[in-house]
């Protein structure tokens, strides 16, 4: 956990960014009876009845410092979904950085081991070398910036029915476009003081045997 405090507390460093990288599932519903669009004087209506599509998983980065993100729609959330998200990081977003600095959660998908099911042994080892990897403890996905992220795109977005992947995808593009536009930031209160104080339950009770 400080460990990653630590990390959200560095000074700002565009050949260094602190990128948080994160998923989530997204299921996906129609309405067969159809529904009405809102109109003045009344609210949108939709029939309680729907139909499930199966599902999607949304994958989100995040560089809170400068109020970038984006948002990638996939069919599934695998070891090569991942990888090709962090070879996109590194080679499409951050190509001029001398490392990305990495925040994601401690999944078994979320590692460098993820590049070599997906890239040849050489291409691996050179985009696990473009990162500084940092993981949230377990049970603390709340620490990575990119989950809170996620949860403003699931309450202005996604929160409703969406029938395709297409449907999930064209929808998150217009937040991402709408939200970058605003260069939303993420500051960062929690410390690692905060933590001692607050969390201190969570850290070894020590002895003095003087």
């Amino acid at each position: 956990m400080e460990d990653v405090l630590e990390v959200y507390h560095r000074p700002y460093d565009p050949l260094r960014p602190v990128v948080c990288l994160d998923e989530r599932p997204k299921t996906l519903h129609a309405t067969p009876r159809g529904e009405l669009p809102a109109r003045p004087g009344r609210a949108a209506r939709q029939d309680y009845e729907y139909e499930r599509h199966g599902g999607c998983n949304v994958f989100l980065w995040v560089e809170p410092l400068v109020g970038k993100r984006a948002v990638c729609v996939t069919e599934r959330r695998t070891l090569l979904d991942f990888a090709d998200q962090v070879r996109r990081l590194s080679d499409d977003v951050y190509p001029q950085a001398e490392q990305v600095v990495l925040v994601v959660d401690n999944l078994n998908t979320h590692t460098p081991a993820a590049l070599y099911e997906r890239f040849v042994p050489a291409e691996a080892r050179r985009l696990a070398a473009r990162f500084e990897w940092h993981y949230t403890p377990e049970h603390g996905s709340w620490l990575n910036m990119a989950e809170c992220e996620l949860s403003v795109l699931s309450r202005q977005c996604l929160a409703r029915r969406l029938a395709t992947i297409g449907q999930v995808a064209r929808e998150a593009a217009a937040w991402q476009a709408r939200r970058s536009q605003q260069q939303a930031v993420i500051r960062w209160q929690f410390t690692t003081a905060d933590a001692r104080i607050k969390l201190r339950r969570l850290y070894p009770e020590t002895r003095d045997h003087n």
